[in-house]
């Protein structure tokens, strides 16, 4: 028997594909790995033969398209959904649901009000996932990434693509984190013109259904005048934008901290914010490291490395986030580092991650962390990393 909650949103899959108001559906989430499907991507389209569902299977390498007719398309999703795939999205311009099927006998259902009102296009092209829509975007508009129409600018593709890879890589970070509340409390620092922080509070509201208090930090006042009208206009009532420097901006409580390319040891000071603060997940990418380069004098082999200018850069950059990982590490959050998605400011595009697992020890950092830290400075003649020093005068 079927879950009712489950009914419920293949009724209304049926009714949107019926009544063509249905924009595009997403199944993913697989319970089984009986084929090598990992997605299933669908979208109406209008061919020779009339309206059908244009069905893309996506594969580890490779997609391949089929379209099916409206009747065969639903059957084929209903059985999908089933025996198959845990999860699926319906965009639609009645309203965007969500279908999480968690056992046969708990299903959670969530309806949100559409992300775009504009009727379904029905060309025959290759299915983009976007996180962040395009039309019907006000924020996308006002910033200038989009037209009246709700198309993106030439000018302005890779900036979208940006936000979007963005959206994508905080959404899988939060697919780790449990927060206790609605109301998530973000701090993005280094804010600039706020292109992605309007696209995380919208994907935290939207996509997350919280309730964000989101504020962006930015040094220049016209940014935070231009930020804060734009919010009022789009509704974004928890959004807001203020002028100051890292070190001063009060903070409490914190949820989030984010802090996309800070110049060398601002970065330091963001994450140190935030894990004085308390949050639970930590982003950071940096930019530049000149404190640490300016120290690295290694006393054995590594020389070799390091008396080349460009090497000794490289080698600099890899140490500082090395080191800022292991330091967030020893105050007991859990640490990923990887790749990033480069912007036409910087070609930097290393990312860390910190979610939060522990409390810290009443000694303040993990003795035994601290101690591979230890020997990372001495192999390269490091006197100090700010992050450390930052975190060694809150303890004293």
């Amino acid at each position: 028997m079927v879950h009712h909650q489950l009914e419920e949103f293949l009724n209304y899959t049926t009714s949107c594909a019926r009544n063509k108001t249905m924009q595009s559906l997403k199944l993913y989430d697989k319970r089984h790995n009986n084929d090598d499907v990992k997605k299933l991507l669908i979208k109406p389209v209008m061919l020779k033969g009339g309206y059908h569902l244009s069905f893309v299977f996506r594969h580890e390498t490779k997609d391949i398209t089929k379209n099916y007719t409206v009747d065969e398309g639903l059957s084929y999703i209903a059985h999908a959904l089933e025996d198959d795939f845990s999860q699926a999205e319906i965009a639609a311009t009645a309203g965007d649901w969500h279908v999480i099927i968690q056992s046969a006998k708990k299903v959670k259902l969530k309806k949100r009000q559409p992300a775009s009102a504009a009727k379904p296009g029905l060309t025959h092209d290759k299915i983009k996932e976007r996180m962040i829509a395009a039309k019907g975007n006000r924020y996308l508009h006002a910033l200038g990434v989009t037209t009246q129409e709700g198309l993106v600018k030439k000018d302005m593709q890779d900036k979208y693509r940006q936000i979007n890879k963005y959206i994508e890589i905080i959404d899988g970070i939060l697919k780790d984190v449990s927060f206790e509340k609605k109301e998530i409390k973000v701090a993005d620092m280094g804010a600039g013109k706020g292109y992605l922080t309007f696209a995380l509070y919208d994907y935290l509201s939207r996509v997350q259904d919280a309730c964000p208090q989101v504020v962006g930090v930015e040094l220049r006042p016209e940014l935070v005048d231009d930020g804060n009208a734009l919010a009022r206009r789009t509704g974004f009532d928890g959004l807001s934008f203020v002028a100051a420097k890292i070190e001063d901006v009060p903070l409490s409580d914190l949820d989030m901290l984010i802090a996309l390319h800070a110049c060398d040891t601002a970065t330091d000071d963001a994450l140190f914010r935030g894990i004085q603060a308390g949050a639970k997940v930590l982003v950071a990418a940096p930019c530049c490291h000149k404190q640490i380069r300016a120290q690295v004098n290694p006393d054995n082999a590594l020389c070799e490395i390091t008396q080349h200018g460009i090497m000794k850069e490289r080698q600099a950059e890899m140490l500082t986030d090395t080191m800022r990982a292991i330091l967030l590490t020893a105050c007991g959050y859990k640490t990923r580092v990887f790749e990033f998605i480069a912007t036409e400011h910087t070609p930097k595009n290393v990312l860390i991650v910190g979610i939060k697992k522990a409390v810290k020890n009443k000694d303040g950092m993990d003795k035994e962390t601290m101690q591979q830290f230890d020997a990372l400075k001495k192999m390269f003649g490091i006197k100090e990393h700010y992050l450390e020093t930052l975190l060694l005068k809150e303890k004293q």
